[in-house]
């Protein structure tokens, strides 16, 4: 008996890990978050964040649509594989600005409808969750 348990509690453990450790499973699903403000400013265009699936992002930049790959358990914020489509907009400068924002971030909180993405050397990156 002992032997048997012992052989199944490796199996255990791992499916425990394989849960859903980002920011989704803190509160970040089932929303559409817009960001409001960028380094203490008011960001003027419309960019858009959602957690679809697991490890998943996506949204909507001034110009374009993106998705990318988020990997780090929570509070960690780190994108990667970002992809988007390749339309031009009189907003570009402000995608770009969006884009690399995001890139950069490295730490994420929600507070209720407030999420926050941030990294040590200043960028905060305030989203409000849209109605």
């Amino acid at each position: 008996m002992f032997r048997t348990a012992a052989l199944g509690l490796p199996f255990a453990l791992l499916s425990a890990c394989e849960g859903d450790q980002t920011l989704r499973s803190y509160g970040a699903a089932d929303k559409t978050w817009q960001l409001v403000e960028l380094n203490g400013a008011a960001f003027p265009d419309t960019a858009t964040l959602t957690f679809p699936d697991r490890n998943k992002i996506a949204g909507q930049g001034p110009c374009n649509h993106f998705a990318a790959t988020l990997n780090v358990p929570y509070p960690w914020f780190e994108v990667t594989e970002l992809i988007s489509t390749k339309m031009t907009c009189p907003a570009f400068d402000q995608e770009t600005l969006f884009f690399d924002s995001l890139s950069a971030a490295s730490l994420s909180e929600v507070l209720g409808n407030t999420l926050i993405l941030s990294n040590p050397d200043g960028l905060t990156m305030v989203f409000n969750a849209a109605d």
